[in-house]
């Protein structure tokens, strides 16, 4: 028995895939995106249609993180494995793909005000005097970020602080430490059939109503992670015309940033996904019978 990871951009049609190669096999999805965890936005997080774990699990006040989501990913892949069935781990946020496939030896979570204090030193003090501060702290991760990435620099000078580094990190993002035998497959969509995909589907979800769910979301408490949700601002502030362009623009960089995380994962089967869903869940079943899965070192 073994594990599929999905793993995908973005309207690369996840989701989809998922469902068909549930219907051609006894399986179960379980989700690895850092915004569905949510309940409360479905339309924004483009919530699936179909049966999937770990969905909606938190409501929009809670403050979540891939420390506390990772034992629900691996309680929910070992129990569907004891029941005879294929777990389907399914995703777009790379962290929590992995999460939920792998051992990862987690940092440390930061200090109490220490994402804030080294973003005020940032932006106060000026990128290249906390790049410096973080060369001095750790020269390894330094070496790994743009002193001008604002958000890599902070968040490795609060590793840093914290007695963990950002360079062992990513290096356990894309190799090994798989908990059990596992086929990763990645959907490969053309840029310009996925950017397409990417307008279309952010119209329909103004048509579904994606404003008023943004007005009641943030009509309620909710959390700096929950706050991070792709569109939320642009939904929450932008005239409508100008809301999808802007929703448009940013869901393709994230996408583009996907489909880089994928070309590093470890031993991915690449699966074209321009075509019919069931269709390519037919390549991934027949890849789930015939190719040797990745194993735990």
């Amino acid at each position: 028995m073994r594990v599929i990871g999905i793993f995908g951009p973005t309207a690369s049609g996840k989701s989809a895939v998922a469902a068909a190669v549930a219907e051609r096999i006894p399986a179960e999805v379980v989700s690895a995106d850092a915004m569905q965890v949510y309940d409360g936005l479905p339309i924004l997080t483009n919530r699936s249609p179909y049966p999937e774990r770990l969905v909606g699990i938190w409501p929009l006040s809670h403050t979540a993180s891939v420390g506390e989501y990772a034992p629900l990913a691996h309680a929910a892949v070992d129990e569907i494995l004891a029941a005879g069935r294929t777990p389907l781990v399914v995703g777009g946020t790379g962290l929590y793909f992995r999460a939920a496939l792998a051992e990862l030896e987690l940092p440390p979570p930061p200090p109490p005000g220490a994402r804030e204090r080294w973003t005020r030193v940032y932006d106060e003090e000026g990128p290249q005097a906390a790049y410096e501060r973080l060369r001095t702290l750790d020269a390894a991760a330094a070496a790994r970020v743009h002193p001008n990435d604002r958000r890599r620099v902070v968040r490795a000078l609060e590793l840093a602080e914290a007695g963990a580094s950002l360079a062992p990190e990513r290096d356990r993002l894309f190799r090994g430490a798989w908990r059990h035998p596992t086929l990763v497959v990645g959907l490969d969509v053309p840029k310009e059939v996925l950017e397409r995909r990417i307008e279309e589907r952010t119209r329909a979800m103004f048509d579904a109503g994606v404003e008023a769910e943004v007005r009641r979301a943030l009509a309620g408490p909710i959390s700096a992670t929950a706050r991070k949700t792709i569109g939320i601002d642009e939904v929450a502030t932008l005239p409508r015309e100008e809301a999808i362009a802007a929703l448009v623009a940013r869901t393709r960089r994230y996408a583009a940033y996907q489909r880089k995380w994928l070309r590093r994962l470890d031993g991915v089967a690449m699966v074209a996904a321009d075509r019919p869903p069931g269709e390519v869940a037919d390549e991934i079943v027949a890849l789930a019978r015939t190719r040797e899965p990745l194993r735990r070192p």
